[in-house]
């Protein structure tokens, strides 16, 4: 198959997905288990890809995601309460002291921006360590975001330990569908383009990359802060998500959970992050819901079946995968319809021959 009919079937597979996108918000209620499974693999993919970005394409071993999620998140909420609904939210602070309201895009726009910026000034120290004490330098920056943002001092800024809410809430799949695609596509562009290829020199080899004359610290940061930048726009497509927004949701708890799902998926795959996603979403908020309630066949009562139990098997499946799958479900590997098209093709070829 050519380059340029691959090409003509992706686009109609997207397009596909964005009418599928669009009847599913016409057809379903909006509290439908599948509706809000989906809108939450959609920005769950964003993020996770934003992290692959990092780990598994630039190799730098980062745990501070939620740290930017939080920073997206927040920058947001803040911008886009409007001003008549300040004072019932900072009701403890006086109605804060911003009082002004932007568009939900200028808002997304920001929440990125500012998360990147951040990293800028996070990385000039951090990206000078390496391995686990980079990760756990990110890591602790996370945790003292989370301090810092519910700090009362802070209060009329960030509503403190309180909630924030009354911000724009998604409006769609659609939306969350297109948003995410959009920050997707511009993260693969990015890979593809000569800076991607620096990022994975310095993954596969920083001595040699170096050696070829690229500069260790300014990709680096560049990746950090690009990373940084969209985790940004994923926080505040969560906080949209949720409807409302509090600090102690970020905990360190989320960053593994994104970790585990960029390992799931594949280190340095960006199909791999988003399958993973929309998998890891499904199966621990949906698929296995049912374990968590007794159940009755024929008179048996099934044992062990009881609240809670579904995290149980949740758990031992991720086990299960990491252990026979070391490279994850696509390993550094991306799909795409030739290479699903040859796939079978040489299933095919390996029958005929036996």
């Amino acid at each position: 198959m050519s380059k340029k009919t691959d090409r003509i079937i992706s686009a109609l597979l997207l397009v596909a997905l964005l009418v599928l996108a669009v009847v599913l918000d016409k057809t379903l209620p909006t509290t439908h288990i599948a509706l809000t499974v989906l809108k939450k693999g959609c920005i769950w993919s964003l993020i996770v890809v934003s992290m692959n970005l990092l780990n598994g394409f630039t190799g730098l071993f980062s745990l501070g995601h939620a740290g930017f999620m939080l920073i997206g998140g927040y920058t947001f909420a803040v911008l886009t309460i409007p001003v008549a609904d300040r004072a019932s939210v900072y009701q403890y602070y006086d109605g804060g002291i911003i009082q002004f309201c932007v568009p939900m895009i200028v808002g997304l726009l920001a929440a990125g921006v500012v998360a990147a910026i951040m990293a800028w000034l996070i990385g000039l120290p951090v990206l000078r360590l390496k391995s686990d004490y980079l990760a756990i330098a990110t890591l602790g920056f996370s945790e003292i975001v989370r301090a810092f943002f519910q700090w009362d001092t802070m209060g009329p800024i960030t509503n403190g330990s309180n909630m924030l809410r009354k911000f724009p809430s998604l409006p769609s799949l659609l939306f969350a569908v297109v948003a995410s695609g959009i920050c997707i596509a511009v993260i693969v562009m990015i890979i593809n383009s000569s800076y991607g290829r620096a990022f994975k020199a310095i993954r596969d080899d920083e001595i040699a990359a170096e050696a070829m004359g690229i500069n260790l610290a300014k990709h680096k940061r560049m990746a950090f802060c690009i990373s940084s930048f969209f985790a940004g726009i994923g926080g505040a497509l969560f906080a949209m998500y949720q409807g409302t927004l509090q600090a102690m949701t970020f905990k360190t708890a989320l960053t593994y959970e994104l970790l585990l799902i960029v390992v799931i998926g594949g280190l340095g795959s960006v199909t791999g992050s988003i399958l993973a996603s929309f998998l890891y979403i499904a199966c621990s908020e949906w698929w296995l819901r049912f374990l968590d309630s007794e159940m009755t066949i024929g008179g048996f009562k099934v044992p062990l079946l009881r609240s809670g139990f579904r995290m149980v098997v949740f758990s031992i499946i991720i086990m299960v995968i990491v252990l026979f799958a070391r490279k994850g479900i696509m390993g550094d590997k991306e799909f795409s319809v030739s290479g699903l098209v040859n796939f079978f093709k040489n299933r095919g070829k390996k029958k005929e021959v036996k």
